[in-house]
């Protein structure tokens, strides 16, 4: 019996002062305490000292609900509480819990912020790089991005044959026809082609809704009486090769825009390339 008395006297002490100490930190000045003695020996007791483990604990606890605010694990809090924690500015701060909650609230802002912008937490603090919105891929939205974002939005490359004198664009189009038939082309097919080729780049909204419309114009073509090989390059030699890399050369205008811009028909035969594929794409007739 007096063995049991001594054992519940000498384990009462004890379990009420771990009561204490688990409670203590609670406070701020419990708080102030016990970083003084954590950091004592240059914080070596953060890896040994029990209470240390119980004060992250209680940490994570008191940190989850902003955490989970800012779509972040509690323990992701708590390490930046910890990192709060260990600053000489927290145990001279009037209020130590005051300052560790202001410092892990902002470092969860930045870590969301970062995790939007697809860059580091550092770069998330600057306000010029927390400016921005957050990174979208360009199947977030219902509609293509590059249908309403005005970073897409340039005017066509002729877009100045709007403007362009009517009597211009008629000897444009005639010396088009000239240096079809010159290279080859029968005369009949090189006006008839070019004329009507001429007729809906007119009523369309650009050179490339134009090539892709005439391109798929098969009942034209077989009117006009041409092969796909022919017609094709008098699309691409006239309105210009549709490949983005190509947009601003000789290519990627057309034999049109170049005539437009005022570049002089003897120029045109003076380009290899261009002179080459009217040549060899040329329909051949059969007597």
């Amino acid at each position: 019996m007096s063995m049991l008395v001594n054992t519940t006297t000498h384990t009462d002490p004890t379990r009420g002062a771990a009561m204490k100490t688990t409670t203590g930190f609670r406070e701020s000045e419990g708080l102030r305490k016990l970083l003084a003695r954590l950091q004592a020996d240059g914080g070596g007791s953060w890896r040994t000292d029990p209470e240390a483990a119980e004060l992250m604990q209680f940490t994570a606890q008191r940190y989850a609900g902003l955490a989970r605010k800012h779509r972040l694990d509690p323990w992701e809090a708590a390490a930046a509480a910890y990192d709060a924690m260990r600053a000489p500015s927290t145990l001279r701060a009037d209020d130590p819990w005051a300052m560790v909650t202001r410092a892990v609230q902002v470092t969860c802002i930045a870590e969301e912020r970062a995790q939007g912008l697809l860059c580091s937490v550092h770069q998330a603090r600057r306000p010029k790089t927390s400016a921005f919105h957050d990174a979208e891929r360009f199947s977030d939205r219902e509609h293509a991005l590059t249908d309403y974002h005005p970073a897409f939005r340039i005017n066509p490359a002729d877009a100045q044959t709007e403007t362009a004198p009517l009597v211009q664009v008629k000897a444009a189009v005639e010396d088009a026809i000239m240096l079809f038939t010159l290279l080859d082309w029968p005369a009949d097919h090189a006006r008839t082609c070019v004329e009507y080729i001429c007729g809906r780049l007119a009523d369309a909204t650009s050179r490339e809704s134009a090539f892709e419309l005439l391109r798929r114009d098969y009942a034209a073509r077989a009117r006009l009486d041409v092969s796909q090989r022919a017609w094709m390059a008098m699309l691409r030699t006239l309105l210009g090769c549709g490949n983005p890399l190509l947009a601003h050369t000789a290519a990627g205008h057309g034999i049109l825009l170049r005539l437009l811009v005022g570049e002089p028909l003897r120029s045109l035969f003076r380009d290899d390339d261009l002179v080459a594929d009217i040549v060899v794409n040329a329909p051949r007739v059969f007597a």
